[in-house]
């Protein structure tokens, strides 16, 4: 693979054959979840980590060492090497994977300077609820203007309170959700790959404004190399700004091939868009492609909405694929895309792709 922001936006809609009334970006593909030496990987500084994502050809990485492990001068260091790494060609981002609360689970955090960890707090000695405990993390985060949450390998580490903690607070800091995390802590690559699709499927139902991501998180030396997982933001131009604004906004989708470029709107909004309530019918547009031919062929698109439920379907068996379907609902609250490919990193048919919801505005 190589970065596919060499290609203008208007050269990736027109491959993709997106509506004209779409608005045009670039998918820009990268990893939000890897682990170096400064928490428990296994060497590498994040230096390193940014350094070979970018020879191995990402768009952008970042490194999300856990809070509790890391320095203070670990931190501070990070997010100097984020910048000394940080080219016209290739974004790093400084980020940290917060564990708050015992069988909760895990929050990465992205686009905070301040870092929480033992040296500088920790919850009052009064018992509190781990509630309480949750909540006032939320509030913390939301407090720091444009910090992103991303929730990683829901339901591994804990229950995440069943995503029942939405406010409006909490739905402005959180972006994404894992829907699939390749895993290499304690087993070869692949050996702990989850499909985590259920909880996107149920961040979704309660609410969230999230959009999937697929991950490495990898405790290796090999960051985006030794993983076919993708995030890919949509963003007009490669910057740390622009793909901070597409995870807030929800532009995006999460991919295990390493270079499967998607288009989705919805009545002309791109993925992540809400549309004005009232809207009762809708034109899906979808295109997907990928570049290395028919060993990874696209064999199936659909349409997912509220609790799962496949809405519209359609068999395809082409490298490249375009499909507009009309809809008609007064109940629906979001319609997302899946895509199935002829292999997936397992070498056999599966799920390979997953968009971001368009809202509906009910």
């Amino acid at each position: 693979m190589r970065r596919l922001a060499v290609l203008s936006g208007l050269a990736v809609a027109a491959m993709l054959s997106a509506p004209a009334s779409a608005a045009v970006y670039t998918p820009y593909f990268g990893d939000l979840h890897n682990h170096t030496s400064f928490s428990d990987g296994w060497e590498g500084t994040p230096l390193d980590a940014f350094l070979h994502a970018d020879a191995s050809g990402a768009d952008w990485l970042a490194t999300s060492d856990h809070n509790f492990m890391l320095t203070q001068d670990e931190w501070s260091q990070t997010k100097v090497m984020a910048d000394q790494a940080t080219t016209s060609g290739f974004v790093a981002m400084a980020a940290s994977e917060y564990w708050m609360t015992s069988g909760y689970g895990e929050v990465i955090v992205l686009n905070n300077d301040e870092l929480r960890n033992k040296a500088n707090f920790h919850p009052p000695r009064e018992a509190v609820s781990r509630h309480e405990v949750i909540g006032a993390f939320l509030d913390w985060l939301d407090a720091h203007a444009g910090a992103i949450g991303h929730w990683p390998h829901p339901g591994t580490y804990g229950d995440l309170d069943r995503l029942d903690g939405w406010s409006p607070a909490a739905d402005r800091v959180m972006s994404s959700i894992e829907v699939y995390n390749h895993g290499s802590f304690s087993q070869p690559a692949g050996a702990q790959t989850r499909d985590t699709e259920a909880w996107y499927v149920l961040a979704l139902d309660k609410g969230w404004h999230v959009m999937p991501a697929a991950v490495s998180d990898t405790h290796s030396p090999d960051w985006i190399s030794g993983s076919p997982a993708r995030t890919v933001l949509l963003a007009p131009s490669l910057s740390r700004a622009n793909l901070y604004a597409a995870l807030r906004n929800n532009r995006g989708y999460a991919t295990i091939d390493e270079n499967l470029r998607v288009s989705y709107t919805l009545n002309g909004a791109v993925m992540g868009s809400s549309l004005l309530p009232g809207t009762t019918s809708y034109t899906a547009s979808i295109a997907a492609s990928d570049p290395d031919g028919v060993g990874d062929r696209i064999t199936k698109l659909e349409l997912v909405s509220d609790g799962g439920a496949v809405v519209a379907s359609k068999a395809f068996s082409s490298s490249s694929v375009s499909w507009t379907v009309d809809l008609s609902s007064n109940r629906s609250q979001y319609y997302y895309v899946r895509i199935t490919t002829a292999s997936d990193p397992s070498g056999q048919p599966g799920t390979t792709a997953w968009t971001a919801p368009v809202w509906t505005g009910r």
